[in-house]
This record gives structure tokens, sequence and C-alpha cells, in this order.
């Protein structure tokens, strides 16, 4: 969205520079196309009403839901897009800083593949106002006791995050998959 804002921001800055650049030169001039193009314009819409004033209400109908929609759906990306990427920490001594959820995301990552028979972890951090949520893909060895090797991951993510970065966890999702046996571990 950032590159389109970029994109979209710039066409408008050039646009705005060449007008009023031509208004600069030659203002009259300029107010007088500026004029005629309205009422040739007005003048194309007149006839096409008279001609048709059934097409014309779905054509108007048309545009409003096209642009309502579109924008619409920009201006929620936008929003959508300004969501913080970061939780807010304070510290026993009064501070306080902004730690950024990819951050948090490499460290639960690093702790839990420390884990015994843990063979890949796969973070989602989400800020919650003071809070984090998570949802994370773990991967461990075939051979593991499922609901012992969860409890651990468990524990171990809500160290992490209460204990060793001082947040509070929200949420915690944890989805166990385990890895493809080996052929050697078959027979």
């Amino acid at each position: 969205m950032a590159t389109f804002n970029r994109l979209v921001a710039a066409v408008v800055w050039l646009v705005l520079l060449v007008a009023l650049s031509i208004f600069a030169v030659a203002p009259l001039r300029a107010i007088e196309q500026l004029q005629q193009m309205l009422t040739s314009t007005t003048l194309f819409l007149t006839e096409r009403q008279l001609q048709n004033p059934t097409n014309f209400i779905i054509a108007q109908a048309t545009l409003g839901v096209v642009a309502i929609l579109g924008f619409g759906i920009m201006f929620w990306l936008e929003l959508w897009g300004m969501r913080r990427h970061g939780v807010r920490i304070r510290t026993a001594e009064g501070g306080s800083a902004e730690l950024d959820t990819a951050s948090i995301s490499r460290r639960l990552e690093w702790r839990l593949e420390q884990v015994a028979e843990v063979t890949n972890v796969i973070p989602v951090v989400k800020a919650r106002g003071g809070s984090v949520d998570i949802r994370l893909e773990v991967e461990v060895a075939p051979e593991v006791d499922i609901p012992m090797k969860t409890d651990e991951v468990v524990a171990t993510a809500r160290d992490v995050i209460e204990e060793d970065i001082g947040l509070d966890l929200g949420k915690l999702d944890v989805h166990l998959r385990c890895a493809p046996f080996t052929p050697s571990l078959i027979g």
C-alpha cells in the first residue's frame, strides 16, 4: 500500500506542478481553457441525458458505486496499514520503549528452536494494546510425545513473552505438526 500511495502522490504532485506552472505563465488563458472544457463537458453530458435518461442514471449510479467501493477499499487498506507493528514496554524504573513485533518473533523462534525435538518454528506476533497475540507453527520430530511437547512449547513461549520480554501474553495459538518419518526411523 505504501508503494501505491507514493505513486498516487507523485502523480498528484506532478499534475499540480504542471497546472500551477501553466496558470502562473498565462493565468487568463488557463482560465479561458478551463471554462471551455467545462462548457463542452456540460454539453456532452446534457446530450447524453436527453438521449437516454435511464442509461444516464445507470451510469451515474455505476460511477458512484465504483467510486465508493474503490476509495472505500483504499481507505480501509490505508487504516489497516496504520496498525502498530510494535508493543509498548514499560520498565521497572518508569522508562518505556516500543518493541517491534518482528523482534519478538525472532526471539521466540530462536528460543523455541532450542527446545529438544523442535525442528522448525514460525511465529506470527500481533500487537494488541499492551499485550501480544501469538500464533506458532511448530514442527517437531516424528517420534515426539505430542501432548508433552505442546505443554513444553506453550510454557517456553509464555516464559519468553512474560518473563524475558516483560509483555502480557494475550492469545497463544499453537499449531503442531510432525516432521516426515525418514526411512531409517521406520525400519
